[in-house]
């Protein structure tokens, strides 16, 4: 509105205090991504990289509800604008608000009170693998800055902890001068970009998974856009090697498949593709029926996040997840929009183009195993619960360059491979692992036994779960002969990050009533007869509200019962999980010694 147009008598000095004020403001809508004539658009409309996620909560708003704290936090500013107010708190080593809680995790900081007055920093590590001398100088920035070890994560990434806010912005920094980061590493951001821990080296590998996982990677860093998503979000490629990547527990599973001829495509290796896996909210990535060539998995993965950034609940954190987004519009709708992203038809086979996934091998991951280059092997080291302490890891660095081929490679399953050593060599770096407190061997028990961060160190989680689940260990190991592959996993709270419903054997946290005056113990609700891949399927409930004291024998007596009743030397504890009920297990259980 111009000003002559107005009927009020001002003076000329009121009207260029006018003029002055609405242009001030029509700027300041622009810069915040409001929109304006100045670009060329009407002033509702939003611009700039964040304006997918501004129309989306104005959505929200529009329809009379109301938006998750998050999202105001989010809108009010964006965590990447707020950069110096985090230094500034270092500084004055403050704790942060909890709406800078919610930023810095943008920044992969985790304040953790009032479990720890402390941060926890995630990394992001493209298909988890660092080079030895990145690995030796993380040890080197953390062991003054904070607690001198790292933690292996279930994403095959590096947690470090107990951090001072005083330090955090001096190890955010020192991480990105090691040419690693943090960045978009927590809150509602695309997570560590899983891979095969073998690419590359895998004898049984239908493809190399590297170049991929990097290309998302940085695809992500460098778009802002990808930024501030109604909620987290996980994408993951199998190259189908002998170590499973757990592709089907992701939002996005990229899944290496042999397509055969006769079936109106180019025979070949593709990517199969899977979608809204959530295994804590009981769903596997579903079966689209769809293939992607592997040059084409950035684009596919870019065009169905930004259909969830369109389509994702703003409203409600316990369900914005791409899950529920498939849930509320069916599968086909949601791949129609997905198609109208990427401007072409997907393509789709029937399962029987699919040849068979090459079998996983459920202890590849520790001990001595050949690569496909003659003569060299892969060395899975196995890590207390995923911990490794700083010595540690300057001593697993020096093998990796001394007797390796100078890579360290995370897995998903909280340990570490050394690949690249030479027959010649072998015994020694076994010997040298050995030496710095560590071992190259696991029996069944320990292999597979994961846990979570546990109320230790985070205050969703309601029990202890790396101290019991080395109880669980400590106890079952010595008493039980197993002689197939078992997985045990932890996790505290039911954003489920160490998988319980997958497992052999799997428990979640809960608070265990006791005595007559509303007291409460640590414990869990045991499941049993998880898995993952070709037998994905969620286990059921054996025991309800167990106590944590009582939980290594309760495990204890469920593996004799499976050792006592399988109908087979051959079969697994999976296999006999599922013949049974959970009371019939609860009752083999109990009656065993």
């Amino acid at each position: 509105m111009k000003i002559e147009s107005l009927s009020i008598d001002f003076t000329d000095e009121q009207k260029r205090y006018l003029e002055g004020f609405t242009t001030g403001l029509q700027i300041s809508r622009v810069g915040r991504g409001l929109g304006g004539a100045a670009a060329g658009k009407t002033s509702s409309e939003p611009i700039g990289p964040d304006a997918a996620h501004i129309k989306a909560q104005d959505k929200a708003i529009a329809s009379g509800k109301k938006l998750a704290d998050q999202e105001k936090f989010k809108r009010e500013e964006h965590p990447f604008d707020a950069y110096p107010r985090l230094k500034e708190q270092a500084r004055t080593n403050a704790p942060p608000s909890p709406a800078d809680n919610f930023r810095w995790r943008y920044y992969g900081l985790f304040y953790v009170a009032p479990a720890q007055d402390s941060y926890m920093c995630r990394l992001r590590i493209p298909n988890g693998i660092l080079k030895h001398w990145q690995f030796s100088g993380l040890a080197d920035l953390i062991e003054p800055l904070c607690g001198p070890f790292c933690h292996v994560t279930t994403r095959a990434n590096l947690q470090v902890r107990e951090i001072p806010p005083k330090n955090a912005v001096a190890l955010i920094e020192g991480v990105q001068d090691l040419g690693l980061c943090s960045r978009g590493s927590g809150a509602d951001n695309i997570r560590n970009v899983t891979g095969t821990p073998t690419a590359g080296i895998d004898p049984q590998e239908l493809l190399d998974t590297r170049e991929y996982a990097r290309e998302w990677h940085y695809h992500i860093l460098n778009d802002r856009s990808l930024t501030g998503l109604p909620r987290k979000f996980n994408v993951a490629f199998d190259g189908a090697g002998r170590i499973a990547v757990l592709e089907d527990t992701n939002d996005i599973a990229f899944a290496a498949v042999e397509v055969r001829d006769g079936f109106g495509v180019e025979p070949g290796i593709w990517f199969r593709l899977g979608i809204g896996g959530i295994t804590g909210h009981k769903d596997f990535a579903r079966e689209t029926g769809i293939i992607v060539r592997p040059a084409d998995a950035t684009k596919v993965a870019d065009a169905i996040v930004r259909v969830f950034i369109d389509l994702g609940d703003r409203t409600n954190r316990l369900k914005a997840r791409l899950k529920y987004v498939i849930d509320s519009i069916g599968m086909e709708t949601f791949l129609v929009l997905v198609e109208e992203r990427l401007g072409h038809a997907f393509t789709r086979v029937p399962p029987e183009a699919l040849a068979p996934r090459p079998v996983f091998d459920r202890m590849a991951h520790i001990g001595m195993h050949r690569q496909r280059q003659a003569g060299l092997n892969w060395i899975g080291v196995a890590l207390p619960l995923g911990k490794v302490t700083c010595e540690q890891m300057r001593g697993l660095a020096k093998i990796a360059q001394d007797l390796g081929d100078g890579d360290i490679r995370l897995t998903v399953w909280q340990n570490l491979l050394i690949p690249g050593v030479h027959d010649d060599n072998v015994e020694l770096a076994v010997a040298a692992i050995k030496k710095i407190g560590l071992a190259v061997g696991a029996s069944q028990v320990r292999a597979g036994l994961i846990a979570c961060t546990g109320n230790a160190g985070c205050k969703f989680a309601a029990s202890d779960t790396k101290r019991h689940a080395a109880a669980i260990g400590d106890w079952c190991e010595p008493r039980v002969e197993l002689d197939t592959p078992l997985n045990i996993h932890l996790t505290g709270c039911h954003h489920s990050c160490a998988q319980h419903y997958i497992s052999d054997i799997g428990l979640i946290a809960a608070k265990v009533p006791v005595g007559e005056e509303d007291d409460t113990v640590e414990g869990y609700h045991l499941f049993a007869g998880g898995g993952f891949g070709p037998n994905a399927d969620v286990g059921q409930e054996v025991y309800h509200d167990l106590k944590a004291e009582d939980a290594p024998k309760t495990v204890e007596k469920l593996l004799n019962a499976y050792l006592a009743h399988r109908a087979s030397p051959d079969e697994t504890f999976l296999t006999f999980a599922r013949r049974h009920d959970g009371e019939t297990l609860r009752k083999l259980a109990e009656a065993s010694k």
